[in-house]
């Protein structure tokens, strides 16, 4: 299985030359973003294996992680203190050789389990599923509770499980979850 990499980076033309780098590996690329506002939702959603960030966005590696398997790597391409980046996995300099920036990633992909192995304990029951499909839709925990056939506090139970699994508490977050997972499509969405 090919172990997925984001990239969180500002400069489209810094994403394009680390893409095509990285792009002569066995590494799948996942849409990279420009900002870091939907980053943790996007980070539980795709869950991959890498990701690559530049620590003027965020340096906190251990909020970046929230307890997911994950290599953190610094992007660097302008002074940053010693400090911060000996808390990154590792760190890519705009000025390394496409060598050296493709060996430090395979390095790293090979000590991280790959997403779904790390997150396999974290993955939804059917019936846990089959609530947030119905969260997603809007419905209340009564209007879901009658709809499975199943009690309120079941549903609250589940809804607790969701949350715990997925790090996800509002109903927006979990929404764009269970698009981005393809579990609703955008016209099911109120």
């Amino acid at each position: 299985m090919k172990r997925k990499v984001l990239i969180v980076e500002p400069s489209e033309v810094i994403v394009e030359g680390l893409t095509a780098t990285l792009q002569h590996s066995d590494l799948k690329l996942l849409q990279p973003l420009s900002s870091t506002e939907d980053l943790d939702q996007r980070i539980i959603a795709l869950k991959p294996d890498i990701l690559i960030i530049n620590p003027t966005l965020n340096d906190n590696v251990t909020e970046l992680r929230n307890g997911r398997s994950m290599a953190v790597v610094a992007l660097v391409y302008q002074y940053v203190k010693q400090s911060r980046l000996k808390r990154f996995d590792g760190v890519i300099d705009i000025r390394d050789s496409q060598q050296s920036i493709l060996q430090m990633v395979r390095e790293l992909s090979n000590k991280v389990p790959t997403g779904e192995t790390a997150m396999s304990n974290h993955e939804l029951t059917k019936r846990e599923t089959a609530v947030l499909i119905e969260v997603a839709k809007g419905l209340s925990n009564k209007e879901i509770a009658a709809r499975l056939n199943v009690s309120i506090f079941t549903v609250t139970t589940h809804r607790k499980n969701i949350v715990r699994k997925t790090g996800i508490k509002s109903v927006a977050g979990l929404t764009v979850y269970a698009l981005l997972n393809n579990l609703i499509d955008e016209d099911t969405v109120l």
